[in-house]
């Protein structure tokens, strides 16, 4: 079904743009090559090498400066993998763009809209495996303030699949452009309710968690290029319906980044009670935890970035390591047509 909605959509934009009198026709290439290996002493299930490639190709049709169209796929090959593709994952939406606001609707890539998300609680491994929101985002900003909403529908519901949808919002608000304060939020919870023929021993569950930070920006005001300090509170929220209330383990997070030309570190900590949340980093499941992150840029062109990041992970009694290169090309939209009255 949802495979000829697409073709509808990608037949409607073709055939529309015959009959446009203004705007134009764009296209957009994006390409992401990783190899991310993970020791991790903690989960040892979890110790694995994730190597590949994903690439994204997409058509824009600009009926103005505010109304879009995009249309294209967004697939990922792993290395040594058979077939080819492990996964194609379309992209299908529509993207109004205003001065202050904002808004997606349909299949649309979350980098640049939900990748500052803390990863308690959307861990790094969706960048590889779901680059992509399937439903509705809105954001809204100004000089001072940014504030982002958002649902993400992960599985439709059927006899034998689960609905599941994740949904979300986060902001900043910098009371003063020049001064270095600031104060930023993030939460999101995801609703699973099973699937249309629920079992006994089945139960509708809620799972999510949320962060407040307060936080100083000294990005160049030092002889640093960038240095910002965080710290805040965490709470993760997980009930299962009809067995019991929500759980409410919190905590204390921390952290730092500081860069200088090629070179950066990221300092996470975190301390409190365990949390458990679905899509969220594991290492947060500790009661302390602390991750490093030395970053090396090799290369950082125009349209091309590659990264060596060696991450050092500490937790009571372990000690585990994670070696990534990252390599990103994004040729950004270039105009095929544009439209004359």
């Amino acid at each position: 079904m949802f495979k000829r909605i697409y073709l509808l959509v990608l037949f409607s934009i073709i055939t529309t743009t015959a009959a446009l009198a203004q705007g134009s026709l764009d296209i957009h290439f994006n390409g992401l090559g990783f190899m991310d290996n993970r020791e991790y002493k903690d989960f040892v299930a979890r110790s694995r090498t994730y190597s590949g490639v994903r690439t994204t190709l997409d058509l824009g049709l600009n009926i103005d400066s505010l109304n879009h169209f995009i249309v294209g796929a967004n697939g990922i090959h792993e290395f040594g993998a058979k077939p080819y593709f492990l996964k194609v994952n379309p992209v299908a939406y529509y993207s109004f763009t205003g001065k202050s606001w904002l808004f997606n609707a349909g299949a649309f890539p979350r980098e640049g809209l939900l990748d500052d998300y803390p990863r308690a609680l959307l861990n790094d491994t969706l960048r590889y495996y779901r680059p992509n929101v399937e439903g509705l985002l809105a954001r809204y900003h100004n000089a001072h303030f940014t504030e982002t909403g958002w649902i993400d529908w992960v599985s439709r519901q059927t006899v034998t699949d689960r609905e599941q949808f994740l949904f979300g919002f986060s902001g900043k608000y910098r009371p003063s452009l020049t001064g270095p304060f600031y104060v930023s939020h993030y939460f999101l919870l995801e609703h699973d309710a099973g699937a249309e023929v629920l079992l006994p021993d089945d139960h509708i569950q809620d799972n999510g968690g949320g962060q407040v930070r307060l936080g100083l920006d000294f990005s160049h005001k030092t002889i640093l290029d960038s240095l910002s300090i965080e710290a805040g509170g965490m709470m993760s929220f997980e009930r299962v319906r009809g067995v019991d209330g929500f759980h409410k383990p919190a905590g204390f997070v921390a952290n730092a980044y500081l860069s200088w030309k090629r070179f950066a570190l990221f300092d996470e900590f975190y301390k409190g009670q365990g949390s458990h949340i679905i899509y969220g980093d594991a290492f947060y499941e500790k009661k302390t935890y602390n991750r490093l992150d030395i970053i090396y840029t090799p290369f950082l062109y125009k349209r091309v970035k590659g990264q060596f990041i060696l991450s050092l992970h500490q937790t009571p009694g372990y000690s585990s390591n994670q070696e990534a290169f990252r390599v990103t090309v994004d040729l950004g939209r270039q105009t095929l047509v544009r439209f004359k009255d």
